[in-house]
């Protein structure tokens, strides 16, 4: 039976596989470190980029407090590995989702939430006053800064919101938060700059009215890979949650530079041969997203095309070497999150052997 184990060589590997550069990994990880632990500020990233457990205990190692995960489904899945310091970011909705929380939060009394509706906060209240629970879940203001995706708007709504939050005995609100994520991938780094100072002022603003009415802000969190070096120079911001920067993507790379490497691929075979320059790659949409783009060769001589489900196309200019059937390829990923959703496991390497083997621990939890 296939069964890789650290100690084969990539060369081993059925494709397409998920494969992640060791060196360029932890690399990834210090330059991050670096560069925001100077600051004081309380590090969380968010790891509904690995999905991985044994990935949130290398970032605490180096540094990070805790991580962020974007569903119910997502903390559960992490933290029935035993990590469990996690802010789940979206809105749990809807008398399923929020069974699922109570239970959670049975059991790993660290888990903090957002909420940014008086329905929201009101449903989680009253189910946790129906379990036993007797502990007040920890709960943050989810503020829209700028996305419109979620949050409840600046000014008298988040006072409202705080308002009807203090009402609720089995909540206890710590803090706000605010993501900028239309922000983060702008390729002009002064106009990043200057739009993500805006949606902070609107975060520490909000902030500052809660306490001056008598709240106890203590986390702002906020921040991404393309902006969080911004945000953590706003006095009022307390915690970061990037999370591309330990692999990143095309997306990112083509909006913020190259500080950061490229440390994870997709290993790939060619499968036939289809002119004199163009081949038939095995890596299709079920191993590599569209949504930000095409993915790239990592020898960017060959060009990448859709070919359906399960295969990809490279073709390349005349003068350019041919690639034959059976040779390997690696595929850098235009947007990391959803195609680390697609895979199982982790292939983790140095000097082309397999040095660790990292599961995908929250795959497809979407809920």
């Amino acid at each position: 039976m296939y069964s890789p184990k650290v100690g084969d060589r990539l060369s081993s590997l059925d494709t397409p596989s998920m494969i992640a550069d060791l060196d360029l990994v932890q690399a990834n990880i210090q330059k991050l470190m670096s560069k925001l632990l100077p600051t004081g500020l309380n590090i969380r990233p968010h790891l509904k980029t690995t999905k991985s457990a044994i990935l949130a205990n290398r970032l605490v190692a180096a540094g990070a407090k805790g991580g962020c995960v974007a569903k119910v489904s997502e903390a559960e899945a992490i933290a029935a590995t035993g990590f469990d310091d996690l802010l789940i970011t979206c809105e749990i909705i809807g008398a399923p989702k929020v069974q699922r929380l109570v239970e959670l939060f049975r059991s790993h009394r660290q888990i903090r939430i957002v909420v940014d509706s008086n329905v929201g906060a009101s449903a989680i209240n009253d189910a946790l006053a129906s379990s036993g629970i007797d502990e007040p879940i920890s709960v943050l203001i989810d503020l829209d800064v700028g996305l419109h995706r979620t949050g409840v708007k600046p000014g008298e709504p988040a006072l409202a919101l705080a308002r009807h939050i203090a009402k609720q005995p089995h909540l206890n609100l710590i803090g706000v938060q605010g993501y900028e994520g239309h922000l983060q991938h702008l390729h002009d780094r002064e106009d990043r700059k200057a739009q993500c100072l805006h949606s902070m002022s609107i975060l520490t603003g909000t902030a500052d009215a809660l306490r001056s009415a008598g709240y106890n802000i203590d986390v702002v969190t906020t921040g991404g890979t393309g902006t969080a070096e911004f945000c953590a120079t706003v006095p009022g911001v307390t915690e970061l949650q990037p999370g591309s920067f330990i692999f990143m993507d095309t997306d990112y790379r083509n909006a913020v530079g190259t500080f950061y490497s490229s440390s994870l691929t997709i290993l790939s075979t060619v499968v036939s041969k289809q002119g004199p320059r163009a081949v038939t790659i095995d890596s299709g949409l079920k191993s590599l997203t569209t949504d930000s783009g095409l993915a790239e060769c990592k020898d960017s001589r060959y060009t990448y095309g859709v070919l359906g489900d399960e295969q990809g196309s490279l073709t390349w200019e005349e003068g350019t070497p041919d690639l034959a059937v059976g040779d390997r390829v690696e595929m850098i990923p235009s947007h990391i999150d959803p195609t680390v959703n697609l895979h199982d496991f982790y292939f983790a390497y140095r000097n082309g052997v397999i040095e660790e083997i990292w599961p995908v621990d929250s795959r497809g939890k979407v809920q």
